[in-house]
């Protein structure tokens, strides 16, 4: 890890145990968990959770859960020094003309960490069988164009010795790094390109808007995340849209009978189904963070915390304790930051330590 990612991460600890002592009351000897605290060593603790137990991911599915470790994904930062640059360059570039990109980058990289891992499987187009892209989750994806700008650039400049996969989780730290001109989090180099991309095996496993708790979190736990990770990342929604289609059901029939979801505070869903007709049109879109979808901040869990999450995934939250207890506190903005940084180096590094470096990002070599 560059020495100013490793400061940059160190920082961040420094600010998460802070702000949770002055959440929890800890200086008072009233701490939330007492005896648990952050993770150590090259494949960071979740920081909220049991310290230093990363845990693994299980399953028949190549590449899923836990890779080989920070420690093995550096070398492509030494092999080219014009990475990081190149990558800030471009994204910032496009971000400044297109904000949605901020989000749909973001989320695609969380996409393709949740199916075999980050292995840029996300970007291989069709060929025989549908690809990942052609699943219902990933229809809206967006900035393809972004990743495939940043691979020909590297091409020219130190041509077979970075990733897809890297590119794209370079691009999403870069995206939400425009706002503040800084990075949030690090993120280290060496993953490898997937040569398999599955239609049906993004349809089974990435989480569905419309989850439960108890399914989002098996569906963490099966790549090593645990319940600090599911919430810290579920702020990812801080930023970006929804569409009414999605939402329909819990608007106007959410136990097959003419009714609302009654987790939704009354005011919010009025005002929802004044911006969804019935039937809803697929082109309608919703802010996912209430007045401050492009602004990436600790706003969402303010807006989940008075019954305003969008979808029935984010109402979960609040389903069960640990979780909810988590969406308070992430209400903190320095304490979100914090956990956000060190869940998306978590994520960053499941699986993608199988595989190639794709000459083009759409096709395997």
């Amino acid at each position: 890890m560059r020495p100013s990612n490793f400061i940059l991460l160190h920082i961040s600890l420094l600010v998460l145990t802070a702000a949770m002592k002055f959440s929890n009351g800890e200086d008072h000897g009233h701490g939330l968990n007492p005896g648990r605290g952050l993770g150590h060593g090259p494949n960071p603790g979740s920081g909220l959770g049991p310290g230093g137990n990363p845990g693994r991911g299980h399953g028949p599915n190549p590449g899923r859960g836990r890779g080989n470790g920070q420690q093995n994904k550096q070398h492509g930062q030494n092999s080219c020094p014009q990475l990081e640059a190149i990558s800030r360059e471009i994204t910032w570039r496009r971000v400044s003309a297109n904000p949605a990109f901020i989000a749909k980058i973001l989320r695609m990289h969380f996409h393709d960490c949740f199916v075999r891992g980050c292995d840029g499987s996300i970007l291989l187009d069709s060929t025989n069988n549908p690809a990942e892209k052609e699943a219902i989750p990933n229809k809206s994806l967006a900035g393809f164009d972004v990743i495939d700008e940043i691979k020909a650039k590297l091409e020219e400049e130190c041509p077979g010795q970075v990733s897809c996969a890297d590119i794209l989780a370079l691009a999403a730290r870069d995206a939400v790094a425009f706002q503040f001109k800084r990075s949030l989090w690090p993120v280290s180099i060496g993953r490898k390109d997937g040569r398999v991309s599955s239609k049906d095996e993004a349809d089974r496993d990435l989480p569905a808007p419309s989850a439960n708790f108890t399914t989002l979190r098996q569906q963490f736990q099966s790549h090593g995340l645990d319940v600090t990770d599911l919430v810290a990342l579920s702020g990812a929604h801080t930023i970006g849209l929804g569409h009414c289609v999605i939402i329909a059901k819990r608007l106007v029939d959410f136990t097959e009978r003419g009714d609302t979801d009654p987790s939704l505070n009354k005011e919010y869903a009025n005002f929802l189904k004044q911006k969804c007709s019935n039937p809803p049109n697929p082109n309608t879109t919703l802010e996912m963070d209430p007045g401050s979808s492009l602004s990436f901040d600790s706003h969402y869990f303010v807006a989940l915390n008075q019954s305003k999450g969008l979808f029935e995934s984010d109402a979960a939250l609040l389903t069960n304790p640990e979780a909810a207890r988590l969406s308070s506190i992430f209400q903190n903005q320095p304490v979100f930051f914090a956990q956000f940084a060190l869940s998306m180096v978590k994520m960053g590094s499941i699986g993608g330590d199988q595989g190639e470096i794709r000459r083009n990002c759409r096709v395997v070599n």
